[in-house]
């Protein structure tokens, strides 16, 4: 192959090509917007050769206004969806104890500054922190891993089992502009 068409065949795929965008910023942060509202508190892991010792939620950090009240622990198999869901009264936190977790926002809020906005963040076992989604928020947790993900919810009020504030859509609905591919889910 001679020079010219070798830059020719380099021309042709970097002109097809799509370079990544930014991740960080200068400081080392992520550039992901975040659902309005949103925030996350990084938790503090302690090993030792005996194991670890994870610090999962303490009121003195000051990382949510309102106070533990209640909480679970939910899991999500391989490749599943869990979604999408919305309350109207409450906040849901969530630590990923293990295994990898995408969850996919949609603000539907007419007053916030993310409406009509997507916005996927990752969390996983390996790095232990909590993540608020706020009220009226669309979301759906999807496990990306190969084993089982196991996770702990702290919602801001009990769960009222006479009647839930739990709003669901199908995960292939044509209101929210997200696309799941072939992972199966409700």
């Amino acid at each position: 192959m001679s020079d010219h068409t070798s830059l020719n065949l380099l021309e042709t795929t970097l002109d097809a090509a799509q370079q990544d965008q930014r991740t960080l910023d200068e400081q080392r942060q992520s550039t992901t917007p975040l659902v309005d509202g949103m925030s996350f508190f990084d938790s503090i892991r302690h090993i030792d050769d005996r194991g670890s010792v994870t610090e999962i939620y303490d009121p003195r950090w000051g990382w949510h206004a309102d106070p533990l009240v209640f909480s679970y622990m939910f899991t999500i198999r391989p490749g599943l969806v869990k979604g999408w869901g919305l309350h109207k009264l409450h906040e849901d936190r969530y630590f990923v104890i293990s295994g990898e977790m995408e969850l996919v926002l949609y603000d539907p809020r007419p007053e916030s500054s993310t409406y009509g906005k997507i916005s996927k963040v990752y969390l996983s076992g390996n790095r232990p922190r909590l993540v608020n989604i706020p009220k009226f928020v669309w979301h759906a947790d999807r496990n990306i891993g190969t084993s089982d993900l196991v996770a702990i919810n702290f919602p801001t009020i009990q769960y009222d089992h006479s009647n839930p504030d739990k709003y669901r859509l199908p995960i292939d609905t044509d209101l929210i502009p997200h696309d799941f591919g072939s992972a199966k889910g409700w």
